[in-house]
């Protein structure tokens, strides 16, 4: 990184915060009065900004990679990138004369032990015989065995669960409520089977909930059923969709191996990757950060997916709208779109070039291509363009939704986003069209991302 390259925006630092409380956290420490011994050398920012506390807290930013941007602080959040990083990045946007974080200088010893510690992890996960750790099979197989023997067990009383519940009619169901499902689904969670738990939860929040919840409701139920009948049958099934089965009722694969498995098989996928879009959402228990890559040459899309508790990150953030060289190993499945990143060759590109989006036609069949594969699929990554937002009126000529057309008037689907995000996209489109990154899925289009001069804006 040299003085003459052009500076993150601040739009593109506050993309990076965890969460609207960061944002606005950060944005308080962005002045240069917060700040002292701040300083730039190569691709590393540093300073100490003033707490509460006897001595300031020391933070550092590694800014080596914009895909995988690294952070440190001596502060105790558990946030990530805490309000401090965030501050020292965006008082660096703020510094146009070079006046507020001056270049040059020497690391000092507390942030350039943290720079080599990190460099060596790169290079140690770079090398995966180095990272591989001996295994006993035997045990290993013992726990798998018991694993599948408490799943299938669960799995019956499920299926019962839901025989029981349609014979009864759904009035018994909407009776009952919500808690007897919840019940249910921490039945699985004991059997070991999250995503049968989720499925039941999903199930429950339905029942009662809105006008027209008997049929989804009976859609959520088949679905449940297929999934019941599929893991009963899974030794035969297509492998592909035998995986698919198997993630859907919770079995995970550690990424290593999926990784090695790729490797051996010849099946890894470089490409240089767009960060189209990310999310970080909740069960009330761990939090899933969603990132969403398009692959430039293959055309395909990957999703990273990390897992944390409470206020921590699985790792340093993917900025939106970067690009990098990568190979990537997809698992397993029907309809492969999840990816562990193998190896990344080189630095990133900040800001890459903004994607050419497709016709609405050709993402609705895109997604109907991927529920074929994997009845499951809830929705699929797309980017629309050119198209336009436009009100959907009804007698009267009261507005009652938005969708996104296409430009040239061929297709329209339905928005789904709160206020906020729909009049941020209206804001931005002026009227007139533009290229917007989302998911697909059956009530409409849930817009993430969309570029605006040139530049990757979440939405």
């Amino acid at each position: 990184m040299t003085g003459e390259q052009v500076r993150w925006t601040t739009e593109q630092v506050l993309a990076l915060a965890p969460d609207a409380a960061s944002q606005r956290a950060g944005q308080k420490l962005g002045s240069p009065g917060t700040w002292s011994e701040t300083a730039r050398r190569d691709a590393t920012l540093w300073g100490l900004c003033k707490g509460s506390g006897k001595n300031p807290y020391r933070t550092a930013v590694d800014l080596t990679d914009a895909a995988s941007v690294g952070f440190k602080c001596s502060c105790p959040s558990r946030k990530f990138p805490c309000k401090h990083g965030l501050g020292l990045l965006l008082v660096w946007a703020g510094d146009t004369d070079g006046t507020a974080v001056p270049d040059g200088g020497t690391a000092p010893e507390w942030a350039q032990s943290w720079l080599d510690g990190r460099r060596r992890r790169e290079e140690k996960a770079a090398d995966p015989e180095a990272s591989a750790k001996p295994k006993d099979e035997a045990a290993a197989r013992r726990r798998a065995e018991r694993r599948s023997s408490r799943v299938g067990d669960g799995a019956q009383e499920l299926a019962r669960r839901l025989t029981d519940a349609v014979e009864s009619g759904l009035a018994g169901s909407e009776q009952s409520g919500y808690q007897a499902w919840e019940h249910t689904a921490a039945r699985m969670v004991d059997a070991q089977a999250p995503g049968l738990a989720a499925r039941a939860g999903e199930l429950g929040a339905i029942m009662g909930a809105g006008r027209g919840w008997p049929s989804a409701a009976l859609a959520e139920m088949s679905l449940l059923h297929l999934l019941l009948r599929g893991l009963e049958r899974v030794e035969e099934l297509p492998p592909p969709l035998a995986a698919t089965v198997r993630s859907r009722v919770g079995f995970t694969t550690e990424t290593a191996a999926v990784v090695a498995a790729a490797r051996e098989a010849g099946s890894l996928v470089r490409d240089r990757w767009l960060v189209a879009g990310s999310e970080r959402t909740s069960d009330g228990r761990i939090w899933t950060e969603s990132t969403w890559l398009l692959g430039r040459g293959t055309e395909r899309w990957a999703l990273v997916l990390g897992f944390t508790g409470p206020g921590s990150t699985s790792g340093p953030p993917m900025v939106l709208g970067a690009e990098f060289d990568a190979e990537v190993a997809f698992h397993p499945g029907a309809a492969p779109l999840r990816v562990s990143v193998a190896e990344r060759h080189g630095t990133a590109e900040r800001e890459g070039t903004p994607p050419e989006g497709a016709p609405v036609g050709a993402a609705l069949a895109a997604f109907g291509a991927a529920v074929a594969a994997d009845p499951w699929v809830d929705a699929w990554p797309a980017i629309l363009g050119p198209v336009v937002p436009v009100p959907v009126t009804e007698a009267g000529n009261e507005c009652s939704g938005w969708q996104l057309a296409d430009a040239d008037g061929g297709a329209a689907v339905p928005l789904k986003a709160d206020d906020a995000v729909l009049w941020r996209l209206l804001a931005l489109s002026g009227g007139g069209p533009l290229t917007v990154f989302g998911r697909l899925g059956p009530a409409g289009f849930v817009p993430g991302t969309t570029w605006d001069a040139g530049r990757a804006v979440r939405l």
